[in-house]
């Protein structure tokens, strides 16, 4: 690894000067948990990291049951999932921020970096895209707002322009009868990459779905919002016919690849159980709601 100068930004116009100066040759440093790797690997090659960790914006969780949920965008995940009020009104996000490696990197790794390094196979983004997260930017040119299922591009790639930073990310409260959850499968126990991932959200009415949102990991270039596949139940009944329907439409959402980790086919077989499994227990958690 080459030399790079480090920056400790205290205020986020600070971090956004301190990116813009060496534009794509400069990187925000939260946990460090991807970029340190990247860096060590030969896949990035930078001038300069800036370090995030002092300004006291992306250091902020709050929880309100009317306004909602605002994660800073360093945040460590241990953070989120160990705060009771946030664990019992988001239990889906907390699937995903339980998952991601080991208690070692949840306790350094954030939800918003792991948004930011974009891969297709990142835990909370379907988890995010489900609860209709919004993430705050801030830039050169002023701040600005993007849904999450917008964020990413490309593989590793977002809509943050030269010096804009991630500041927080945004989470609507959760409507009355409201769930949500996230589900993987992975070769391993633990600490391993989605061969797949499903994260779905939905509001109901009795037994009839008012609401739905279904995203994907690991199946196509970025992680993908499956709006029909959502749509699919919105109106109806919470049946296993139309679970069923609603599966169909998740795999005709996804372009898997084979790659050493499954096949494009297995990966389609499970788009359609993981994203049953996740509706069944939304639903679930919705009638507990």
């Amino acid at each position: 690894m080459r030399p790079i100068e480090y920056v400790a930004a205290k205020t986020v116009q600070e971090a956004v000067k301190s990116l813009a100066e060496k534009g794509d040759a400069a990187r925000p440093l939260a946990g460090g948990t991807d970029i340190i790797v990247q860096l060590r690997g030969g896949r990035r090659q930078l001038d300069r990291l800036v370090d995030m960790k002092a300004i006291p914006e992306l250091n902020e969780l709050t929880y309100n049951a009317s306004s909602g949920l605002r994660i800073g965008a360093a945040v460590p995940c241990y953070r989120v999932y160990g705060d009771a009020a946030v664990a019992s009104a988001y239990p889906g996000l907390i699937d995903a921020a339980s998952l991601i490696g080991g208690i070692q990197i949840q306790g350094r790794g954030s939800i918003g970096g792991n948004l930011c390094n974009a891969a297709p196979s990142g835990d909370t983004i379907p988890a995010l895209i489900a609860h209709s997260a919004v993430a705050e930017i801030a830039g050169p040119g002023g701040n600005r707002e993007v849904p999450v299922e917008d964020f990413c591009t490309a593989p590793g790639r977002t809509v943050l322009q030269s010096g804009e930073i991630l500041v927080a990310i945004r989470v609507p409260a959760p409507a009355a009868h409201f769930g949500a959850c996230y589900i993987r499968f992975i070769p391993r126990n633990e600490m391993d990459i989605a061969v797949v991932g499903v994260g779905a959200s939905m509001v109901l009415d009795g037994n009839k779905v008012t609401a739905c949102r279904i995203a994907l990991a690991s199946v196509a270039p970025i992680p993908v919002y499956a709006t029909a596949a959502g749509a699919a139940l919105v109106g109806k009944e919470a049946t296993e016919e139309n679970i069923n329907a609603a599966s169909e439409a998740a795999q005709a959402a996804a372009t898997p690849i084979s790659d050493m980790r499954g096949t494009a086919e297995y990966r389609t077989h499970l788009i359609g159980v993981l994203t049953r499994r996740a509706l069944q227990s939304a639903i679930q958690r919705a009638k507990e709601a």
